[in-house]
C-alpha cells in the first residue's frame, strides 16, 4: 500500500468510526477477523501492524429509495450532510474497493431492519 493510498483509507476510515462499519482485520500471516471497526484499528494501521479493509457498498448497490433520500439530503442539507448520509449508509464514494482498499459488503450485511 502506497503512503497516498493509505492516508486516503485513513481519512476514509476515520469519518467512518460513529457509524459502526465492519472491517476484515489480518496480520502479516494471513489470519484475519471481522469486526467493527475501533479507533484502535486505526492505530494498528498507522503502526503497520495490522491490514484494516472496511466492508463498503458499491455506489451502484443504491436502491432507486436511497437515490432519492441522498439527492434530497444534498439539496437540502447540502455537502457535508450528503457525506454523512453516504457514511452511515457505508458507500464506497472513494472508489476504495477498485483500489482494493475496501471489501464488497455482502448483501444484507448492513440491514437494520
Amino acid at each position: 500500500m502506497t503512503n497516498e493510498e493509505k492516508q486516503l483509507l485513513l481519512a476514509d476510515l476515520c469519518a467512518r468510526l460513529p457509524y459502526g462499519v465492519m472491517v476484515e482485520c489480518s496480520i502479516e500471516c494471513g489470519e484475519s477477523i471481522d469486526l467493527i471497526l475501533s479507533t484502535s484499528h486505526i492505530d494498528e494501521l498507522v503502526d503497520n501492524s495490522l491490514i484494516v479493509k472496511p466492508y463498503l457498498r458499491p455506489m451502484s448497490s443504491m436502491t432507486d429509495e436511497e437515490k432519492g433520500i441522498s439527492e434530497q439530503i444534498y439539496k437540502d442539507s447540502g455537502f457535508w450532510a450528503h457525506f454523512d448520509w453516504l457514511n452511515a449508509n457505508h458507500f464506497d464514494y472513494r472508489g476504495l474497493i477498485p483500489m482494493g482498499l475496501a471489501l464488497e459488503a455482502p448483501e444484507g450485511m448492513y440491514k437494520t431492519e
